[in-house]
């Protein structure tokens, strides 16, 4: 039971730390196209027609997402104004969000629909389980499991999603004439992205089998 605790940390901490090296390394890197992020979010929604979507900046590093919602893409301050690979490959991905969007990619709609819910669950499913050990009852703590449920749930609706917009961002910019110079960079400033969430995922499940495994033990 320790080493699964320890992993369901451990697997995060490791993609977390990948993707900050990968991004710092090709942050330093100037992009042959010699666009900033604002740039290539700008070029590649236009081309899509989506001209209509505002892009802005926000604060803090790596802080980049689309807000479905309000039709909007934020760029962190190194993304938007910046020139490197990084910056590129990460405006690129955030409007493959965006294309998603527009075309009513499925895995997108879905997540976008159960964020209330497993925003919700997440945040009372450990009260769930601390109250229902303390009384033992295994019902509540199975019920504490479920919710818990809901973030794997949600872990592997995002997988896909986030794969789908690197592959998007791919092809944006292969249409745009700006990938050919920059290809390798590009690929693996994107992998080292999606390399999080297969460990959310992986995390998130070590989690619930942890929490099952408790379940029966007391049980028993």
């Amino acid at each position: 039971m320790d080493l699964l605790y320890l992993l369901t940390f451990l697997f995060p901490l490791i993609a977390q730390l990948y993707v900050s090296s990968t991004y710092g390394k090709y942050n330093k890197v100037k992009s042959r196209c010699n666009l900033s992020g604002y740039d290539m979010a700008k070029k590649i929604l236009d081309n899509n027609g989506l001209s209509n979507l505002y892009i802005v900046e926000t604060k803090g590093t790596m802080t980049d997402h689309y807000d479905p919602t309000r039709k909007i893409i934020r760029l962190s301050t190194d993304v938007y104004n910046g020139n490197s690979v990084s910056s590129i490959a990460i405006a690129a991905h955030e409007c493959g969000h965006a294309i998603q969007d527009k075309e009513g990619y499925g895995f997108f709609k879905i997540r976008s629909l159960i964020v209330p819910v497993v925003s919700l669950a997440t945040k009372v499913a450990y009260i769930v389980l601390f109250i229902g050990a303390i009384l033992e009852f295994m019902d509540l703590i199975f019920t504490g499991i479920v919710l818990v449920g809901f973030g794997l749930v949600f872990q592997l609706v995002t997988l896909p999603v986030e794969l789908d917009a690197s592959s998007r961002a791919l092809k944006e910019m292969e249409k745009c004439g700006v990938l050919s110079d920059d290809t390798d960079g590009v690929k693996v400033m994107l992998k080292a992205a999606a390399f999080t969430y297969v460990a959310a995922v992986i995390s998130s499940a070590l989690e619930v089998f942890r929490l099952v495994m408790i379940f029966f033990n007391r049980r028993d």
